[in-house]
């Protein structure tokens, strides 16, 4: 099979597309740079960006049987800054992606979506079914492009699997590729930085209705989301079937125990600051994940707290060392 990889270049996009180079599949990543790195590309990389239309005619002579589309600006708190460039990248990026697809009659695409869609819970575990009240516009911006994905199906026939992730982490487990944000926002990454000596970790809030008053979060391993783009699009390669997963543990883990174990596995005991709540963090949020489980044969193997770190842990002291 080949597949088009968009934000290929990516966190979550650059493992995906390792996992599915290993598995033989043939793949082109088209990525503008602005948040991936070449570097991290193993296969073949067209620089472009989905706003610039004109910059998809540079994929037209290739024959895809799917794309898998990660290409997004993700970042909850910013989009309350800049809520027309995340409006344009992840929906007008996404239209142009989709009339693409329609005139070279791609017929499949595995969305990277979020758990950003559902807000604050009203109930727990989260299922695909959790009313969808975003809180941000990064989260509006998913959702809509998920009701966009629901028309072009309708009226082109384009299929789609919308995975709404929880919260990645780690790195992949032979410490070649893993997390790298600028500005970084992520808790995991954040705190391996303070105990590399890379600044201090600021806390938001511990004043929440939870155990030990932070919040809790179900955390993903990366290579496990990757492994479910391939679930993913070998159901939709197979059944032509539109449908939507919830991609988390059935769990979670508060922020407290995330920086302790981050203080055991590197042996170092950083400072943790504590400063204001962030606007528009839930106390709680985990998925409900029987849905991926039954039907995608979703299981995770590696997104126990322990090995998420470790694995982080060993990417970013790479880094450091060869930096």
């Amino acid at each position: 099979m080949k597949f088009l990889i968009t934000g290929g270049a990516g966190y979550i996009g650059s493992i995906t597309a390792k996992l599915l180079k290993e598995k033989g599949h043939e793949l082109v990543v088209f990525d503008n740079l602005s948040q991936g790195h070449k570097e991290n590309v193993s296969v073949k990389l067209v620089e472009g960006d989905l706003r610039n239309k004109g910059d998809l005619e540079l994929l037209k002579s290739e024959k895809f049987d799917g794309v898998i589309h990660f290409a997004a600006l993700a970042l909850a708190g910013e989009s309350m800054e800049k809520p027309y460039e995340y409006f344009e990248n992840n929906i007008f990026g996404g239209l142009n992606l989709l009339d693409f697809m329609r005139e070279i009659d791609i017929k499949n695409i595995v969305f990277s979506s979020t758990c950003a869609i559902y807000g604050t819970p009203s109930k727990l575990p989260v299922s695909e079914d959790e009313e969808k009240k975003p809180e941000s516009v990064y989260g509006e911006s998913k959702l809509s492009f998920e009701k966009i994905l629901k028309w072009y199906d309708e009226i082109y026939k384009i299929k789609h699997i919308n995975l709404r992730y929880f919260n990645a982490a780690g790195a992949s487990l032979d410490s070649t590729l893993g997390e790298d944000h600028d500005p970084e926002t992520h808790i995991i990454p954040r705190a391996i930085k303070a105990a590399l000596g890379k600044g201090s970790f600021e806390l938001y809030g511990n004043d929440y209705d939870t155990p030990d008053g932070t919040t809790v979060r179900d955390y993903i391993h990366v290579e496990d989301l990757a492994n479910a783009h391939i679930l993913a699009i070998d159901k939709l390669m197979k059944d032509k079937t539109s449908d939507n997963f919830n991609l988390g543990t059935g769990k979670g883990y508060s922020n407290l125990e995330v920086l302790e174990m981050v203080k055991k596995i590197s042996g170092i005991n950083f400072d943790i600051k504590t400063g204001p709540r962030r606007p528009g963090d839930p106390p709680r949020i985990f998925a409900d994940n029987r849905k991926a489980e039954k039907e995608l044969g979703f299981k995770p193997q590696y997104s126990d707290l322990e090995t998420i770190v470790k694995t982080a842990w060993q990417w970013h002291k790479k880094e450091q060392q060869e930096a």
